[in-house]
């Protein structure tokens, strides 16, 4: 149940043999995406769990889950990338069903992550799935 989005990283990280290659897209990915106003980095934003400082705002728009974020490190500012690649534009009720551990299995993602950053990844998924349940 991906977005086409989604399905775009995942076909372009396949061509990527090289690991470094795939982080360098993953840390591409982030530098696009438009920095988070400072006045929304609040401590009601802030994922707990992440070693890395990271804040997400959700926003509903016709039914739709759509999410800014941001982060202090490239890495991760990536992975919020890839993270709204997934959720952005879906139905508010459906997100909590994707199966993200799955879907960013595809791309073999956290066998390549710190364990801090994989457990930040998780908590960065489970404040999405909490901020959609919330709105739904």
């Amino acid at each position: 149940m991906a977005t086409q989005a989604f399905e775009t990283i995942v076909e372009d990280f396949e061509f990527l043999d090289d690991w470094e290659d795939r982080y360098a897209m993953v840390i591409d990915l982030g530098k696009r995406m438009q920095p988070l106003d400072a006045a929304l980095k609040v401590p009601a934003t802030k994922v707990d769990g992440c070693a890395s400082q990271v804040w997400l705002v959700p926003r509903i728009e016709g039914g739709s889950f759509h999410f800014e974020g941001d982060s202090d490190a490239l890495i991760v500012r990536g992975i919020i990338a890839v993270l709204h690649a997934l959720y952005d534009g879906v139905p508010v009720s459906q997100v909590p069903g994707i199966d993200a551990q799955g879907e960013l299995g595809r791309m073999k993602l956290e066998e390549h992550l710190s364990g801090q950053r994989t457990n930040g990844l998780r908590a960065m998924v489970d404040r999405i799935r909490k901020l959609a349940t919330e709105a739904a």
